[in-house]
């Protein structure tokens, strides 16, 4: 009788399958790689996440989610061995470890080159100047005499950023003299540490009309597929409502702010989704487009594709950083307004899941997804989308939803 191939050995975090998919590992377990995931399922590719709590959003919902952090290198080798590819939940991962990765044979995507430019707001700034992308006026300032220069010339109050870690409104300041900003220059002129980089970055304050964000995807390939220019409502610098498409754009803005975008995938080498922040800015001629922030992941600004586009911009990220054709990226209605719900202020109101009875009742038609997040009063737990065919009617439903939700409103 002749002898049997010994079956063949798996390790536990990459069973067999019968379609042979790839793994994509992610660096970061937060919402973004939990909305990975049902993407990654229609798709049949395994997802791996590297969570620093197992109670992290994503952690709770894919099965490969292995204990480490971001600033651990052997942590990052270990996720990514076996992988197709590795990828970001967060731009917060040293780009040097990300560079040994690479430099290992691993695919990294987006790559530690055009991470630089979502990490570092001076190195971004500078590369858009090389390119000739319209900013707002900017200076990088380490002292006293720095910032008073850069606001006696563009006039005060002036924004300063931190170079580095800023999101949601962290970071950032609008300061109306020196004096309002003397901790931060102290903090710059101080040896520069992971909870307190010492770069700052100055910006003249832009009267703008409101805030626009342009959400790209490019491929290794050098495929790229853009979503309608967005409009997006911001209070105390965390996001609060998305109108996809911005409503009473000019096209020809929306065309030019669309090509700055899609430049800008390429120009930067970025590979998956990237968001583009821009201000709206009256002109003479209408109004023109100031490129503000950039992130290389998908983004707030995006999660309406999941219910309003074609091809949400989660599933297009895994094409894109896995070299598939890219998906149709056309809305399914004339409106979507995703609205964020936030932690609610009073504790009363923290079982966010028993609200479901009202909101669904309510209205039937309105999508809500909820991150796995412990509640803290003002932190991001969830959104909900509504689409349809009359704007006010869409955007009322989708207030009153992410309200209620909030705990603004019982009723």
């Amino acid at each position: 009788m002749s002898e049997q191939p010994a079956p063949t050995q798996v390790p536990p975090t990459q069973p067999a399958t019968a379609t042979g998919a790839p793994t994509v590992a992610v660096v970061g377990a937060g919402q973004l790689a939990r909305m990975l995931q049902p993407a990654a399922i229609a798709l049949g590719v395994r997802l791996r996440v590297l969570a620093e709590r197992p109670d992290d959003a994503a952690a709770q919902v894919v099965v490969d989610a292995p204990a480490g952090r971001p600033d651990d290198p052997a942590a990052l080798a270990a996720l990514a061995r076996g992988a197709a590819v590795v990828t970001l939940d967060h731009e917060q991962v040293p780009t040097e470890h990300l560079r040994a990765l690479a430099a290992s044979g691993v695919a990294v995507r987006p790559g530690p080159d055009a991470l630089e430019h979502a990490q570092d707001k001076l190195v971004m700034r500078r590369r858009l100047a090389q390119l000739g992308v319209p900013v707002p006026r900017w200076a990088p300032v380490g002292t006293a005499d720095d910032l008073q220069r850069f606001g006696d010339e563009v006039g005060w109050p002036v924004v300063l950023k931190t170079a580095r870690g800023g999101y949601d409104g962290k970071g950032v300041r609008v300061v109306a003299d020196v004096a309002e900003a003397a901790d931060w220059l102290a903090r710059a002129a101080a040896p520069a540490t992971a909870a307190a980089p010492a770069a700052l970055l100055a910006e003249e304050r832009v009267p703008f009309a409101r805030e626009l964000a342009v959400l790209v995807a490019r491929s290794p390939s050098g495929q790229a597929a853009a979503w309608p220019v967005v409009e997006t409502v911001q209070v105390d610098g965390i996001c609060t409502e998305v109108v996809a498409p911005a409503p009473g754009l000019d096209e020809e803005v929306a065309l030019a702010a669309t090509a700055t975008a899609l430049r800008l995938a390429d120009q930067l080498g970025v590979t998956g989704v990237m968001a583009v922040e821009c201000f709206e800015v009256p002109a003479a001629a209408g109004s023109s487009v100031l490129v503000n922030e950039l992130a290389m992941r998908p983004h707030n600004s995006g999660h309406w594709t999941i219910d309003g586009s074609v091809t949400s911009q989660f599933e297009q990220h895994l094409r894109a950083v896995l070299d598939l054709p890219l998906g149709d990226v056309a809305p399914r209605a004339r409106w979507s307004v995703m609205a964020n719900v936030l932690g609610p202020q009073r504790e009363e109101h923290a079982d966010v899941f028993r609200a479901y009875l009202h909101v669904m009742a309510h209205d039937p038609g309105v999508k809500v997804h909820l991150y796995g997040k412990a509640w803290r009063p003002g932190r991001k737990i969830g959104h909900v989308t509504v689409s349809g065919a009359d704007l006010d009617d869409v955007r009322a439903r989708a207030r009153h939803a992410g309200d209620f939700l909030t705990g603004l409103i019982d009723g």
